[in-house]
């Protein structure tokens, strides 16, 4: 296993991350896996055995049943606290009151006090928004977030699922009032999902902030077990929840040029998608999910192939995302500014 530095900070994360959507089985969750904690106990056991330090929920899996789950898990395998980081969130629908969702100093103090009894610890090591709260200004929820910090209660603040300038905003109005600044993106990522490359990649290279990958599988849909003209597997996450959408055309180019690599190198099709994602250097983790040890040990071992340059090409020639404006006009003015003049 490999490790990387989260962004512009000096915490050391291991470059697969051990995702909890698939622990619990409350409501919608249920779709998602529905692990108890006899398999969660062996998965999380598993992948700290492996080198994974790095662990990532959120209090609206499965209600608050995914925390819980993983805090008896590394109580249950006796994991060391001080040698693994350990990601939650708030945001989503917890209850059905008028305050039981959303990014208000309430909910989110609420919502902390919360997680931290599900996990049964004591901080959270990153605090993660879960999306963009229209209602909520920024700076009500930037200044709990830093209170939150300057408490202990939390180390280290990140983002979801957020457009670029709203991004840009947050870090502005935290810088202007000194306040702690998010450290961290997380966003849907593939091969065949490239669209955080547009704004968001520029972004994090200008902000220096770490990248952790969800749904890097697309679903599942990159699994390998999907074939042009036939239906979603029986027992597939997507013949459930078709989600996150994609262009399947172009999913299933992306996977006829991965077919051959994967071939080539004795792997899965799934291994030859994560590698070509680590292959970023934005990337600071892949958040991978399991339902099933195979499915983890799998995922695992992306960890060791390393593609060729030739290889790189050709899975990025198949899935290159379209020219967009403006885009493509930056990069055609500001191909005349990549190499100083020369003088004769």
């Amino acid at each position: 296993m490999k490790y990387r530095l989260l962004g512009n900070t000096g915490l050391y994360v291991s470059e697969l991350c051990l995702g909890t959507m698939t622990f619990g089985a409350k409501g919608f969750w249920e779709v998602m896996g529905g692990l108890q904690q006899p398999e969660v106990d062996l998965l999380v056991r598993e992948a700290f055995d492996q080198g994974i330090n790095f662990f990532d929920t959120a209090n609206v899996y499965s209600l608050g049943e995914s925390e819980k789950l993983l805090g008896q898990a590394i109580r249950n395998n006796r994991l060391p606290r001080d040698e693994i980081v350990v990601a939650t969130k708030s945001t989503g629908i917890m209850n059905e009151s008028p305050n039981g969702r959303g990014q208000s100093r309430f909910h989110i103090f609420n919502e902390v006090d919360a997680s931290l009894k599900r996990l049964q610890l004591d901080h959270i090591d990153l605090y993660q928004l879960h999306g963009f709260d229209p209602l909520t200004p920024f700076e009500e929820s930037l200044s709990a977030l830093n209170d939150l910090v300057k408490s202990g209660k939390v180390r280290y603040i990140g983002l979801c699922n957020m457009a670029a300038w709203q991004i840009m905003k947050a870090l502005g109005i935290s810088r202007f009032h000194h306040w702690n600044e998010f450290v961290s993106v997380q966003a849907y990522y593939s091969i065949a999902g490239r669209d955080l490359e547009r704004e968001i990649f520029p972004l994090l290279q200008d902000q220096k902030l770490g990248l952790m990958v969800w749904s890097p599988l697309a679903g599942g849909f990159l699994s390998g077990k999907f074939k042009r003209d036939q239906v979603s597997p029986e027992g597939s996450r997507r013949a459930n929840f078709d989600f996150p959408p994609l262009s399947k055309d172009k999913a299933f180019d992306c996977l006829a040029a991965m077919e051959p690599i994967a071939k080539a190198h004795g792997v899965s099709v799934a291994q030859v998608a994560l590698a070509w994602i680590l292959s970023k250097r934005q990337v600071s983790s892949i958040i991978i999910g399991a339902r099933r040890m195979e499915q983890l040990k799998d995922n695992l071992a992306s960890s060791k192939l390393v593609l060729a340059e030739a290889e790189l090409k050709t899975l990025d020639d198949a899935s290159t995302l379209s020219p967009e404006y403006p885009g493509w006009m930056l990069a055609f003015q500001g191909q005349y500014r990549a190499t100083p003049p020369v003088k004769e």
